[in-house]
């Protein structure tokens, strides 16, 4: 098992240090170890991302001048490198911004353009003078765990590590960094591309016309991606909001006569939602309440409170039915096909939720978008053929079919630790959203997901920074891993999409315990009322003084 056994100090700049190499001082071995004296640089702490997890660990870690290591020329992510021209952010901007920097208009009710998100980022980074810790064009290829003590142990986390970290510069050379501490900030999506397998002869190769992955496509600007899109006979593979957005873009143009229609591939459907409106109600009401909460599992609630869940649950069907009944009422879904076979609340609890663009069911109607469903497709040479002996004639095929976040941190994490990053269920074992158990002196941010990851990163980051500075220390390891089961089998007993790791269904619950972890107050508004039916947000988690935290 390994603690934080030691407080971290105050560095004025990042300095250069040397590997630990046991040698005979020869003159020989002196110039060797100038040499790597002069090529290895390092700090306490590494952060490995410049997204918007990133950002908040560098923010809060700011005391300790910590390296960011951006791969590309910019920050943002995946708003950067992800986006397409008609992006937008699926919450409302008052659920998605810093609790010390607020959005200028936060109350402005329209959702955000990718851009203007950038804007806002870049803006944080300039306000609290962010860009003097990132490096970028710094490209993460290898990890490597050392350690400061050389004698013989059979347990290597009994003694004290540090991570060797490889970075491939702009220039293709390599650069060592030497860190006590890792935030690794890569993201889940972004970088590895998920590329459906096929069978022989039923692949990309037979196809006579082009495939590529939404990543590719994103790369391109505006007037690319008009351009290749027009008059092309396009098929969009997915159904969430990246291909969403795809085949708005790609019927937006092919507008005219001459225009062709894009055929989405749908293989579960999931559930959309129009706008954060049901019934009349606000959407917060339903799920994003203290109260609305009270009716799902939450960990650590006791016997009594799972019996009182128990004797909930046709409330929360209830509540799920009522949300599907508007969509089914306000949407097409039948009429296309797309009503979803599990409910609402499944898709929520795995944070598969969708706001629906304005004019996706009206490009439907026009017949510029179509719709097919099908568990299983491969490639003919004129197009893509399904598994009910239907073929569909394509030009160009876009795969929006994900990407592989595990895989990225298993190509840079050495063994064994890589062999950690995920139980046998496939969820990622991180205590408080946050660290790994079984990984030394390392923290992930933005794997665990929720409705508003900016507000879950932001929190998380600073749960970290106390405890790197010894405000508090974690439980043992036994500990951890139980409440990480814990979470693991509610999100199990929720959604059959649990593989996602979402805790939104009791994400006030998760800040309630960081908070008491930090010595802070966990019921952050001002009356009852406001506590039970207020949605909660960043601005909730306004940093307290210190003394507070010292008094606590």
């Amino acid at each position: 098992m390994w603690k934080f056994k030691y407080k971290y100090h105050h560095l004025p700049q990042p300095f250069k240090c040397t590997h630990h190499i046991s040698f005979s001082l020869t003159s020989q071995y002196i110039h060797i170890y100038t040499l790597l004296l002069m090529a290895v640089i390092f700090s306490k702490i590494g952060i490995l991302g410049g997204g918007i997890s990133g950002l908040a660990a560098a923010k809060q870690l700011a005391e300790y001048n910590p390296v960011v290591l951006e791969a590309t020329d910019s920050i943002g992510g995946v708003w950067k490198h992800c986006s397409f021209r008609t992006t937008k952010l699926q919450t409302p901007r008052c659920d998605y911004e810093f609790s010390d920097y607020p959005w200028p208009l936060r109350d402005n009710s329209s959702f955000p353009s990718y851009t203007e998100i950038l804007e806002y980022l870049n803006s944080y980074a300039t306000h609290f003078d962010l860009f003097k810790f990132i490096k970028f064009n710094s490209r993460v290829v290898e990890i490597k765990l050392a350690t400061h003590d050389h004698k013989s142990s059979s347990n290597l986390l009994s003694q004290k590590p540090f991570w060797e970290v490889a970075v491939q510069t702009i220039d293709a050379s390599i650069q060592w960094y030497s860190f006590e501490f890792i935030v690794v900030c890569m993201g889940k999506y972004g970088d590895i591309p998920i590329i459906p397998k096929f069978g022989k002869k039923k692949g990309p190769e037979v196809f006579k016309g082009k495939v590529m992955h939404s990543q590719e496509y994103s790369k391109l600007n505006a007037e690319e991606s008009c351009q290749l899109l027009k008059g092309k006979k396009v098929v969009v593979v997915g159904y969430k909001k990246s291909a969403i957005d795809l085949a708005v873009e790609c019927a937006q143009a092919n507008q005219g006569e001459e225009g062709k229609p894009c055929t989405m591939v749908v293989r579960t459907s999931h559930w959309i939602v129009p706008h954060y409106s049901i019934w009349g109600l606000p959407f917060y009401l339903f799920y994003s309440t203290r109260f609305s909460q009270f009716l799902h599992q939450r960990p650590n609630q006791g016997t009594l409170r799972t019996m009182l869940c128990t004797l909930l649950s046709p409330a929360r069907k209830a509540t799920s039915k009522m949300i599907e009944s508007y969509l089914l009422w306000k949407l097409p879904l039948v009429k296309y096909g797309l009503k979803p076979d599990h409910p609402f609340e499944e898709d929520y609890a795995s944070c598969q939720m969708a706001i629906l663009p304005e004019s996706f069911f009206p490009e439907a109607d026009k017949g510029r978008i179509n719709f097919k469903r099908a568990s299983s497709w491969w490639f003919w040479e004129d197009g893509v053929a399904f598994d009910d002996g239907t073929k569909i004639e394509a030009d160009l095929v876009i795969l929006a079919t994900g990407f592989d976040g595990k895989k990225k941190l298993r190509a840079v994490l050495p063994q064994p630790f890589s062999a950690f990053l995920e139980f046998p269920s496939g969820i990622m074992p991180l205590y408080r959203g946050t660290i790994n158990p079984y990984i030394p002196n390392m923290a992930f941010m933005g794997y665990v997901e929720s409705v508003s990851n900016l507000h879950t990163s932001e929190i998380r980051c600073k749960w970290l920074a106390r405890l790197i500075g010894g405000k508090f220390k974690l439980p043992s390891m036994e500990k951890m891993v139980e409440q990480i089961k814990t979470e693991a089998e509610i999100m199990k007993k929720t959604t059959r999409f649990y593989k996602r790791t979402c805790i939104s269904t009791f994400s006030i619950n998760h800040s309630d315990e960081i908070c008491e972890e930090m010595g802070w107050t966990s019921w952050r508004k001002k009356t009852w009322l406001a506590e039970a039916f207020s949605p909660y947000n960043s601005q909730d988690y306004q940093q307290q003084d210190d003394d507070d935290d010292e008094t606590n």
